[in-house]
């Protein structure tokens, strides 16, 4: 029966006896039997909670900022958003039943890589497993994308060395190499000290920026601001994993049956371009009407408490979410990070 560990063994005998981490997270998260070809999920009943899965508000705000945009451009006819790691469109969902008017004439692109949450996407979105080569005016959102991608894995023993994951017993080893040590690593950290090299995420914003000619891409999740941070902490503070809701066991093991995921760091993102604009998500939801959406909510709740429907029951959960997505200490600590190009740069 084909599984995630089988793929690593096959590769690892295929490159020689040693696979890159970088190599191995992508296997045990996106090969065939990876995690999120199989069993992962985000949800309730999955595997961990992204803010849109927290409810509706957190879509409806994005709406918010992603119609500004459109009026900005002018308001064209050809304005596209696309959504890259759109899991099972639950954001796609939110976005849509808040009805943005830069989607009468335009289209909702929901890329994931994976056919199997592909299959749970709404109707009214344009389904694909990878981003147009081309986006003449539109936004991009990244929501908790950037941290899934798989990068390198660097452990400072007497310098910077790169993790390799070689098969030992019935499981997996490290062992570390030298190799041509990248300039984002700070030149000195405590011994033991590891960091990740956002290989795939700083390729992915370089190429997303190419593509999209006029307008903003949105990347939304857990950030460090620098390398050098992320060195000095306890490494499974910023290397995690996850399965049903809670924290899973090492990267090492049950291999294509957990999560796999990293804060990302900024300043690695910031050697690409420079954001436009550097926001907690709490900030950036208050800019964009998070505030009046919630006092709609609870003015319709007030209307028809005494008779509630299923729509003010739902305007009432809107002060749950609210609080659930600016808390400080949780959703509300994410960056948001954005980038402009084309006409939306020269406002």
């Amino acid at each position: 029966m084909p599984s995630a560990t089988n793929a690593v063994r096959r590769a690892i005998s295929e490159a020689g006896g040693s696979l890159p981490f970088l190599d191995f997270m992508n296997l045990a998260l996106y090969s065939e039997s990876g995690f999120y070809a199989t069993t992962g999920r985000a949800g309730r009943r999955g595997d961990f909670i992204t803010s849109a899965e927290v409810g509706p508000l957190f879509g409806a705000v994005l709406a918010r900022a992603v119609d500004n945009v459109w009026n900005t451009l002018g308001q064209p006819d050809n304005f596209h958003i696309v959504e890259v790691g759109a899991g099972p469109g639950t954001l796609a969902r939110s976005i849509l039943a808040a009805q943005p008017k830069c989607l009468s004439q335009g289209e909702y692109i929901a890329v994931e890589i994976s056919a199997a949450q592909r299959e749970n996407h709404p109707e009214g979105v344009h389904s694909v497993a990878s981003m147009p080569h081309t986006i003449e005016h539109g936004v991009v959102i990244a929501n908790e994308l950037l941290d899934n991608l798989a990068f390198e894995l660097w452990v400072f023993d007497d310098g910077w060395r790169q993790s390799h994951i070689i098969e030992q017993g019935d499981g997996f080893a490290e062992v570390l190499k030298s190799v041509p040590v990248p300039k984002c690593l700070p030149a000195r950290a405590p011994h033991g000290a590891r960091a990740p090299v956002h290989i795939e995420a700083v390729t992915w914003l370089e190429q997303s920026l190419a593509s999209l000619h006029n307008g903003t891409l949105f990347v939304i999740d857990y950030c460090t601001p620098l390398t050098t941070e992320i060195a000095a902490m306890p490494w499974r503070e910023w290397l995690r994993t996850y399965v049903g809701q809670n924290r899973g066991s090492h990267y090492l093991r049950d291999v294509g049956d957990q999560d796999i995921t990293t804060q990302v760091c900024i300043d690695q993102l910031v050697a690409v371009r420079e954001p436009d604009a550097v926001r907690s998500q709490s900030h950036f939801l208050q800019r964009w009407g998070i505030d009046d959406l919630v006092d709609e909510g609870k003015r319709i709740w007030t209307e028809n408490a005494a008779r509630p429907t299923l729509e003010a029951m739902k305007m009432r959960s809107r002060i749950s979410e609210s609080e659930a997505l600016l808390d400080e200490s949780g959703l509300g600590s994410f960056t948001v990070l954005e980038w402009s190009n084309g006409v939306m740069k020269s406002h």
